[in-house]
């Protein structure tokens, strides 16, 4: 099972894998770890990643590029109208309202959703993970912005569905952060001490989030998260392309805005002069040649001069680093260190700004780009049954409060409640208790939506249906269950009434957990709701009962289950005093699952999601035969200009002047058409072209590959006809080595080592009438087998090791009474004797196995 983590990010990607020795950030074919997020269509095919990025200025206007913040979003959306002047494609509305893209793809006019361009992304980082892992890759755990609200999550985990990913988790960047950089620490303190505190800081390229996390040994609890969506490295990058623009249309009266391909090469060159700044401080040129009407331009800036044109945005650092230590009550004494990560916090005014607000120089312990990534890794790990992982549990935070809207039956009156409060433990499931006639309805909204970047405070209608009134007329008791699950995302997970039965007579009941007495009453006050929570954790779940919340006074609240527990002891006295009373019958309480209907701000409907599912196979299996064309067409190119340059090479000797001018003549007239008709053929058509080049070519690459092994093959062949004639002659003189071979043995060798011998003579000698432009008398596989089969016989034969002989006993003749004869021990006898040659004694020879990296 294929364990892997991706980080989508808005400008690149970055793919981790699990392995038996850690966890490893692939590289895609480009031998690049950095995939870029961009999708270019053709009449043909999908460029996507690098090869994409590199059509980025040639088809702008069907290259799609910084997608990701419109996941989840409609097309009116102020953002998005607002990013819409800056793009280089155009932006469509899509029949849900969302927001989608036109492109010309096959030569035709298409509109794909925001989700399927995502797909289609994370269509090429699944691929270049199972090329590196040759394995099937399902199971994933994918980065989000800690500050993407509901309807941004389901977007990406229908985006993931469309390719077919199970996702595991949706995990915060800045989490997966803080897992990556915990989980190799060993010198946390324990459970019982007090955590270490450490700040994670991350500027991307559109964003900006810092996260608080308490570490203590084999767990991480996160405290608070704080951000601003829309500070990032591309707003470093639009103020040096102002910058630029301004200076180009003074000093060359040009207009880079005018034309999206020169104002695309801007931005490509602006966030090089960014990055070189941060390494130099000196003055940066910046030239661009053919620029705009075939001229070229030129500037330059140095990093005083950029960070002043940045001084408003270096300002808006401090803002989520104070509402951060305002959320957590932290002071910057609190805090044990400082983590950066993101391409942005190399900007040396960043680091700098960072640095004085908390006092202490900032670490970068961690990979900068791959941190993420590799923390969703880990996290697959840990939710993988095929790898072993450390123990770590982790906590993490619900980023906007969540409050649930429901009407009274009693009255007009609404009853608000906040389920879930700003940095609440994450994930985390609730039980609320209503008491109902009938069906009702609850709607979860954001409870400050001027904290959320989303213009939507609404998350979603639920409406709990099937409820009626108990046999008695009475109202029902309703427990609905809501949740913060693992991905982050909020919902009403089960609802179901508490049905009063009449258990039979000869039923045995369980008095505590099972019988309430008929007397017992609901509220008046339908408003009041009880309240039990569960909290769970990334590997274990603990359940805490917190105290009752309601609209309602606390007079008019119902007694939780765990306080009807009566004083059995005064329950007991009374009884004595008072006349026995007639047996109440028995009431068991059955829960009845009731179905909820979910109406959410944001959710692709399945008919929908299936024809997005089935339009990206098309696409995928598209992409497939435009490749096996594209690679077919390469090889009849490339065996025309290798063959060419080989025919006036070393082919030369071994093609006659008939055939190379016949063959030259084909080279040619393949070129030519590979240029004109044969641009644009099918696969079977290049096929057919490479066949009949090859039957022309292959005889001549053939002869020069026999003419090349041929020799040596020969001479392997007669060093070991050499070898053994001279072992026979030996032995006819006889030779005391070989004195223990029979005779008949002797006979076989001579008799093979003379047939091969003449063999060979012949073959030579009729290879040697031939020229190199004929084909060979004699093949090297053929001689290889001659070689085989005289080895074959021959080896067994003169390798046979000599009889051993055993050395006579001595005995010491007997002189009279008392002398004694001497015999040689067996164990003596066998031992063998150590060798002299600078070795150890065998007894003392010690073998260390080591692993070697």
């Amino acid at each position: 099972m294929a364990v892997v983590g991706f980080d989508v990010g808005a400008q690149s990607c970055y793919i981790a894998v699990a392995r038996a020795g850690g966890i490893e950030t692939v590289a895609n074919e480009f031998s690049d770890r950095c995939t870029p997020s961009v999708v270019s269509f053709g009449s043909k095919n999908r460029a996507i990643g690098v090869s994409a990025k590199n059509q980025q200025i040639t088809h702008a206007n069907n290259t799609v590029s910084n997608f990701k913040r419109f996941h989840g979003r409609a097309f009116n959306d102020p953002f998005v109208q607002k990013e819409r002047e800056k793009l280089s494609y155009d932006l469509v509305p899509m029949k849900n309202s969302g927001v989608g893209v036109k492109v010309m793809y096959m030569d035709e006019e298409h509109f794909f959703s925001v989700e399927q361009i995502t797909a289609m992304l994370l269509t090429k980082l699944k691929e270049t993970a199972e090329n590196n892992l040759k394995k099937p890759v399902t199971d994933c755990v994918i980065s989000v912005p800690s500050f993407f609200t509901d309807a941004e999550r389901r977007s990406v985990l229908d985006a993931a569905q469309i390719v077919g990913l199970n996702c595991l988790r949706l995990m915060n960047d800045m989490t997966a952060v803080a897992l990556n950089y915990g989980i190799y620490k060993q010198d946390l303190p324990a459970p019982e001490e007090k955590p270490r505190i450490v700040v994670f800081v991350d500027m991307g390229h559109s964003a900006f989030q810092v996260l608080a996390c308490a570490f203590n040994k084999s767990k991480l609890k996160v405290l608070g998260t704080a951000f601003d969506p829309f500070l990032g490295g591309r707003n470093f990058d639009e103020k040096l392309v102002d910058h630029f623009c301004a200076e180009i249309k003074a000093r060359y009266k040009l207009d880079p805005k005018s034309r999206i391909r020169a104002l695309l090469r801007l931005y490509q060159e602006c966030e090089k002069l960014k990055k070189l700044m941060s390494s130099n401080s000196t003055d940066i040129p910046l030239n661009i040649e053919c620029f705009m009407n075939d001229r070229d331009v030129s500037g330059k800036l140095n990093r005083s001069q950029f960070e002043e044109l940045c001084a408003d945005l270096l300002q808006r650092i401090e803002a989520p680093l104070l509402s951060l230590m305002e959320q957590t009550q932290l002071k910057v004494e609190d805090v044990t260190s400082v983590e950066i990560v993101g391409g942005a916090t190399r900007i040396p005014a960043v680091k700098e700004k960072i640095a004085k607000f908390f006092g202490k120089d900032v670490s970068t312990t961690l990979n900068a780009d791959e941190a993420v990534a590799r923390g969703c890794a880990l996290q697959c790990a840990i939710l993988s049954p095929a790898f072993k992982v450390r123990e770590f549990s982790v906590t993490d935070a619900v980023p906007f409060s969540i409050s649930l809207l429901w009407n009274t039956e009693a009255d007009d009156t609404e009853g608000v409640h906040e389920v879930f409060s700003r940095n609440h433990a994450a994930p985390f499931s609730k039980v609320l208790t209503f008491y109902r006639k009938g069906p009702f309805e609850l709607e979860a909204f954001y409870s400050d939506p001027k904290v959320v970047p989303y213009p939507e405070s609404k998350i979603g209608r639920y409406i709990i249906q099937n409820i009626a009134t108990q046999k008695d007329g009475e109202k029902s008791k309703v427990k609905v269950k809501v949740r913060v699950n693992t991905h982050g995302i909020f919902s009403v997970s089960t609802a179901s009434m508490i049905e009063q039965v009449k258990a039979e007579e000869n039923e045995n009941l369980n008095a505590e957990a099972q019988v309430e007495s008929q007397n017992q009453q609901p509220p008046e006050d339908d408003n009041s709701i009880q309240q039990d929570n569960s909290e769970a954790g990334t590997q274990s779940q603990v359940q805490t009962d917190e105290q009752q919340t309601s609209q309602s006074p606390p007079s008019s609240e119902p007694p939780s289950e765990e306080n009807k527990n009566p004083d059995t002891k005064k329950t007991n006295e009374k009884k004595s005093d008072q006349p026995p009373e007639a047996k109440k019958p028995k009431i068991k309480m059955k829960n009845v699952e009731l179905p909820i209907e979910a109406n959410l701000v944001w959710q692709l409907g399945k008919d929908l999601l299936n024809m997005y599912i089935e339009t990206e196979g098309r696409m995928i299996m598209q992409d497939k035969l435009e490749k096996e064309r594209n690679d077919a067409k390469n090889a009849v190119e490339e065996y025309v200009y290798e063959f060419r340059d080989k025919l006036s090479g070393p082919y030369e000797k071994f093609v006659c002047e008939h055939d190379l001018e016949r063959f030259s003549a084909l080279l040619t007239e393949t070129e030519n058409w590979l240029y004109e008709e044969g641009e644009d053929q099918t696969k079977q058509v290049y096929l057919d072209k490479l066949d009949d080049l090859k039957k022309l070519g292959t005889p001549i690459e053939a002869r020069y590959q026999e003419a090349e092994e041929r020799p040596r093959i020969l001479e392997e062949l007669g060093h070991k006809l050499q070898n053994y004639t001279t072992i026979a002659a030996e032995y006819r003189n006889k030779d005391e080595k070989f004195s223990h071979i029979d005779e008949t043995e002797i006979m076989k060798v001579e008799k093979c080592a003379g047939e091969v011998l003449e063999w060979m003579d012949n073959v030579v000698n009729a290879q040697a009438k031939k020229s190199l432009d004929q084909d060979p008398v004699v093949h090297s596989s053929e001689i290889k087998a001659k070689l085989k089969e005289l080895t074959n016989i021959c080896e067994p034969i003169v390798t046979q090791p000599k009889p051993k002989v055993d050395s006579p006993k001595e005995e010491n003749p007997l002189n009279g009474p008392g002398d004694f004869k001497t015999e040689e021990l067996e164990e003596d006898k066998n031992a063998e004797i150590p060798q002299q040659n600078g070795e150890c004694h065998p007894s003392d020879q010690t073998t260390t196995s080591m692993d070697l990296d």
